[in-house]
């Protein structure tokens, strides 16, 4: 007698036990990033240096890449210019 809806009481959706799972996988995660962070705080003093010299030598290779990528791009500006001029030229169009 599934007539209109009426007697389907096999269908029911259980939305609290997905719930319960999520809120279970974030506690373990919580716990889980505790635990490494008071480990790893006894490693970062030591390596409190080391870590130092990586990251200046990581910002000098990127200060190094941009300032090459800020090269090339004005090269093409330059270019780009170079075409427009000689495209008015071309065209004869008068500049002010």
């Amino acid at each position: 007698m599934g007539i209109l809806g009426f007697g389907k009481k096999d269908r029911v959706v259980d939305l609290g036990e997905r719930y319960k799972r999520q809120q279970e996988h974030t506690t373990q995660i919580k716990t889980e990033a505790q635990e490494s962070n008071n480990s790893s705080e006894t490693e970062e003093y030591a390596d409190a240096s080391l870590n130092i010299e990586e990251r200046r030598k990581k910002l000098a290779k990127r200060l190094g890449e941009m300032a090459n990528k800020m090269e090339n791009i004005s090269t093409q500006i330059y270019h780009l210019q170079q075409r427009v001029d000689l495209l008015e030229k071309k065209l004869d169009v008068r500049r002010d």
